[in-house]
């Protein structure tokens, strides 16, 4: 399925594919997940659950959802919560993020 990588501590935002929350792990580093909405598409954005408690350097910010350090990933969920394809594109992410 079609992703976005968001890299704080390079200030970037790439393609990436996955298959399942382990490929979402791998992606970010830790398997310690949490994820919330990020618009009305259904989106969500995944990211350490413990980022703040690590002091992991690099922090992002999503419209008005909380800021996250490290590593997350956009994908897209249908209505019973499984995996999509993203439907927000890196171009419209860019113009909504804020890195820290």
């Amino acid at each position: 399925m079609k992703a976005l990588l968001i890299d704080p501590a390079q200030q970037t935002v790439t393609d990436a594919e996955v298959e399942d929350a382990t490929d979402i792990q791998r992606l970010i580093g830790f398997d310690t997940i949490e994820s919330d909405a990020v618009g009305a598409t259904g989106d969500r954005l995944y990211f350490d659950e413990e980022c703040f408690i690590r002091g992991t350097t690099g922090r992002f910010q999503i419209d008005t959802v909380i800021p996250v350090a490290g590593k997350g990933v956009i994908v897209g969920t249908d209505a019973d919560g499984n995996l999509r394809d993203v439907q927000t594109t890196a171009e419209e992410l860019r113009g909504r993020i804020k890195f820290q």
